[in-house]
């Protein structure tokens, strides 16, 4: 397989006609080698505008990666500068964290499944991503008081947890997918002040659950 031309056309048939037109970021796609982090049986489809199943020994995860557009476009909408400190809940295979990397001063990324963790250390590893550190357990409770400039949650969650948004320097931005099946939106709410937040709509989309994330309360009369 043409990896290089493979990689071509996604940024051009599938991500750029998506609004994803930051250079950087575009640019980035070429560095950060997605195939790479793509579990070797589903590795012809790298570069597929489809989910890849996640496999640790061979053996489904049930979890996912995102499609390479949506990947993209919430990497471009975090804006992700070189002093901040990031944190990504849901490491999967490592891939979004090796991004971030490429933008961010240190990535903080959590990942829940064991296997997973592992795998998303050794690929940042080989990929020579010194400035990520994976931890395993739940994410949606980040150890420690610190704050972030950037979090991406790397999957769907109902609605965004209050203690997740605290977790936010002001003038940081969180980008999340959120809602339930059919009708999810992924957006970026930005902490305007200590008690203030924006949140800016991206487009519809639909991704896999984050595990560790509370479900909406059910509502009652």
């Amino acid at each position: 397989m043409d990896f290089e031309r493979a990689r071509f056309n996604m940024v051009e048939q599938q991500i750029r006609p998506w609004d994803v037109l930051d250079q950087e970021v575009l640019d980035l796609l070429f560095t950060v080698r997605r195939e790479d982090y793509v579990p070797t049986a589903h590795r012809a489809l790298a570069f597929a505008d489809t989910e890849i199943p996640l496999l640790v020994d061979g053996r489904p995860t049930g979890e996912t990666m995102l499609e390479p557009k949506v990947e993209a476009r919430l990497i471009q909408a975090l804006a992700v500068r070189r002093h901040e400190h990031a944190l990504e809940v849901g490491a999967g295979s490592g891939y979004m964290a090796a991004l971030l990397a490429h933008r961010a001063r240190h990535v903080t990324t959590y990942e829940i499944h064991p296997g997973l963790a592992a795998l998303a250390r050794a690929n940042l590893e080989r990929g020579g991503v010194r400035n990520a550190q994976v931890e395993t357990g739940n994410g949606a409770q980040p150890a420690g008081e610190a704050r972030f400039e950037v979090i991406l949650l790397s999957g769907s969650v109902p609605f965004v947890p209050e203690t997740m948004l605290q977790r936010l320097a002001v003038g940081g931005r969180l980008a999340a997918i959120v809602g339930d099946e059919p009708a999810m939106t992924a957006q970026v709410i930005t902490r305007t002040a200590e008690q203030a937040f924006s949140t800016e709509k991206l487009f519809e989309t639909s991704a896999r659950r984050l595990s560790g994330f509370p479900a909406k309360p059910a509502f009652s009369f």
